[in-house]
C-alpha cells in the first residue's frame, strides 16, 4: 500500500512540475499551420475557400456534429461574410468573420468561440501556385491562456488531425 502512494505521489509532483514548466515556458502566442498542394488553378480552389459557405461544405469542425446550426450572414466571399454555430458538446458554439479577402490569394476570419469555452482566435487560408497545382495553406493564430498552455501538445495533435483531415476533404472534392 506504502508503494502505490508513493507511485501516486510522483504522479501528482510531475504533473505538477510539468504544468509549472508549461505555463512558464510556452509562449502564449499559438501558431498552428497545414499545407496540401492540390492538383488545380488558385481560381478552382478559391471557389471552396473564398467565402464561409464554401468553407464549410468541408470543415471537418462543422462535420463533427451531423446536427450543426449554422446561420449566415453578410455578402459571401466579402469583409463582413460570417456565419454563427451551434452544436454538441465536441463542436460547441461560435462565430466566424471574414476580416480580410486577396481574392484568388488569401482570405483571413476572426473567430470568437462562445461554448465550450471563451475565446478569439484568427485563421487564414493562403494560396499559392506550387508545381502544377496550388499550395493551400491553413492557419490559426491566437492567445493561449495559462491552462491552455498546459493542453498544448494534445492541441497541436487534435489540430493536426482536424486540419489534416480538413485539408484532405478539401483535395477530394477539387481534384
Amino acid at each position: 500500500m506504502k508503494t502505490i502512494f508513493k507511485i501516486l505521489g510522483i504522479i501528482i509532483l510531475l504533473i505538477i512540475v510539468y504544468a509549472v514548466i508549461a505555463m512558464l515556458a510556452f509562449s502564449k502566442d499559438y501558431h498552428f499551420e497545414k499545407s496540401v498542394v492540390i492538383n488545380a488553378p488558385k481560381e478552382k480552389v478559391w471557389q471552396y475557400v473564398g467565402s464561409t459557405k464554401a468553407f464549410n461544405a468541408w470543415n471537418p469542425f462543422a462535420k463533427a456534429d451531423k446536427n450543426i446550426q449554422i446561420t449566415y450572414s453578410g455578402t459571401s466571399g466579402q469583409i463582413g461574410d460570417s456565419y454563427h454555430w451551434k452544436g454538441n458538446d465536441q463542436v460547441g458554439e461560435g462565430e466566424q468573420t471574414v476580416i480580410g479577402v486577396i481574392p484568388n490569394e488569401r482570405i483571413t476570419s476572426k473567430l470568437h468561440f462562445i461554448s465550450p469555452w471563451e475565446g478569439e482566435a484568427k485563421a487564414s487560408f493562403i494560396l499559392a501556385p506550387e508545381s502544377n497545382g496550388t499550395k493551400v495553406t491553413w492557419t490559426m493564430d491566437n492567445e493561449l491562456t495559462p491552462m491552455m498552455k498546459m493542453m498544448k501538445p494534445m492541441m497541436n495533435g487534435q489540430m493536426d488531425k482536424m486540419f489534416g483531415q480538413g485539408l484532405d476533404n478539401l483535395k477530394k472534392m477539387i481534384e
